[in-house]
């Protein structure tokens, strides 16, 4: 977390996924249109781990729906709930959020009623994959 999103922190954030998930197979990224999104830098560090760029059109909110769903149950259920002193306070929390409760035990209506964590878990058992 940081004030702003600069390149740099979006590429920190990705790089910390590629080296946590791994992933063998192409994986897509999808953005908006944001400056961080455009630059040679991401472009680089996209091609360079074999990830593929998705980007929609201006103004096209529906792809994004899912981001937009996570930020929207994130405010509601956690930070509008508390007052934080400090970043790194609001940093600690919304990381025990994400992997201590939305992760692993929060239950989706479009995951079939499971976690995020048990739902890829099924998928990666099925022949296709996830």
């Amino acid at each position: 977390m940081q004030s702003r999103q600069t390149t740099d922190l979006v590429l920190q954030a990705l790089l910390m996924v590629v080296w946590r998930r791994k992933p063998s197979n192409k994986v897509l990224v999808h953005s908006d249109h944001g400056s961080q999104f455009t630059s040679f830098d991401w472009a680089s560090f996209l091609k360079h781990h074999n990830l593929q760029h998705s980007m929609s059109r201006r103004g096209n909110c529906h792809d994004n729906a899912v981001a937009e769903s996570f930020f929207n149950l994130l405010k509601r259920e956690r930070i509008r709930r508390r007052t934080y002193k400090t970043r790194e306070e609001a940093r600690r929390d919304v990381f025990d959020y994400i992997e201590m409760f939305y992760n692993s035990k929060r239950k989706h209506a479009n995951n079939g009623i499971l976690s995020p964590a048990e739902f890829e878990r099924q998928q990666k058992l099925k022949p296709q994959g996830v």
